[in-house]
């Protein structure tokens, strides 16, 4: 069948093409995409070196299954999983799921010899352009109208919620409510600081707020974003300046706002490597610094930020779980805990994908969607 699918040229430019999609097979599922949220990720593999089919975050519907699988069928509603475990190895027994050992996902520098795959994703030949295989961005490509995932790849809801908003649930919304809830654990009654208020730092207020907080401090350089911030659940804000090397002065405002030394839970969501160690020197001692964006540079640490008995984590995905975390989000959508239709700030059609980025770098939303239908 005949899909349209956004696709780089690995240099920093994209098109929409038609392409190929070939029936599911064995532990395959076919989905129609229904909506996909794009984070800053999306932009970044534009610039992997090589031609991939973008996208990570979306929902959709099914519309045929290999012959292998169990768990969803033709009709099912479902969320795309792009951290996809095996469910056998050591992590995955563990409950460490996001960190499987046999199928971590293909990111940047990870190019394949065509043809082949990484283990326990689907073939590469099940999209096809130009008459040849394409990867398919962490092995799931959500900016196509219908991708081929791996049975693992995707967890059925029948929660009433509309796609643009489940679609958001399966990076951005995990990553940041995970590493609160779940890698962070925040209590009741501590003092949260959120360094970064994109849409994964909001998501790490809404994990915050749901435990129970009771201080939880927003830090930016964008008034936008603090004001969404206070929205999803900040009771302070801090407006950090540009040039205010390593947030020395935001911190002394953060230990002026909790009033004993620092906020019990500190988190950097920017992705900003000179930021790195910032959620250290905000907490107070015997506290929790969590590094949520993912930098992967070289960062020098005076050790002085550890004393005492602090701990700095650098979790990957908010320690996703997907058939585990994925319902129970849902269920507090549902009660109206987890703020998900107010997070979709602009819903885009397909062509405006280029407009959706630039909405995004410029910090306007705090979730952009494309909707499909």
């Amino acid at each position: 069948m005949k899909a349209k699918a956004a696709i780089t040229d690995g240099h920093g430019k994209f098109t929409i093409e038609e392409i190929e999609i070939q029936a599911p097979e064995g532990d395959e599922v076919l989905v129609k995409i229904l909506a996909s949220g794009l984070c800053h990720t999306d932009h970044d593999s534009l610039h992997w070196g090589r031609p991939i089919i973008l996208g990570h975050e979306g929902a959709g519907i099914v519309e045929s299954v290999g012959s292998d699988v169990n768990s969803v069928k033709a009709g099912d509603k479902v969320i795309l999983n792009w951290a996809i475990p095996c469910g056998r190895c050591f992590q995955c027994q563990e409950q460490n799921q996001h960190i499987c050992e046999n199928n971590s996902p293909v990111v940047a520098g990870d190019a394949l010899p065509d043809g082949e795959v990484s283990k326990g994703h689907a073939r590469l030949n099940s999209s096809t352009f130009n008459g040849k295989g394409i990867e398919r961005s962490f092995n799931i490509g959500t900016l196509s109208t219908h991708t081929v995932v791996k049975e693992q790849a995707v967890v059925k809801y029948n929660h009433t919620i509309p796609h643009s908003s489940a679609s958001i649930i399966g990076c951005g919304v995990m990553t940041g409510y995970g590493s609160a809830v779940n890698t962070a654990k925040v209590t009741a009654g501590s003092t949260v600081a959120v360094i970064g208020n994109g849409g994964v730092g909001l998501n790490v207020i809404q994990g915050a707020r749901i435990s129970g907080a009771r201080k939880i401090i927003a830090i930016d350089v964008n008034e936008n974003r603090l004001k969404m911030a206070i929205e999803f659940g900040a009771t302070h804000t801090i407006l950090a300046d540009k040039n205010d090397k390593g947030l020395a002065e935001a911190t002394k405002k953060v230990k002026e706002i909790t009033g004993n030394g620092g906020a019990d839970f500190a988190f950097e969501c920017t992705a900003i490597p000179a930021l790195g160690v910032a959620p250290l020197a905000m907490i107070r001692n015997a506290g929790t610094a969590v590094q949520v964006s993912g930098i992967e540079e070289e960062v020098t640490i005076d050790m002085q930020l550890f004393e005492w008995d602090k701990i700095y984590i650098n979790p990957l995905y908010g320690k996703c779980r997907p058939q585990i975390d994925f319902p129970k989000m849902l269920d507090l959508y549902e009660k109206g805990d987890l703020l998900l239709d107010e997070m979709v700030t602009t819903k885009y059609k397909f062509e405006d994908l280029e407009q959706a980025f630039e909405d995004m770098l410029s910090g306007k939303n705090a979730k952009g969607v494309v909707v499909f239908e």
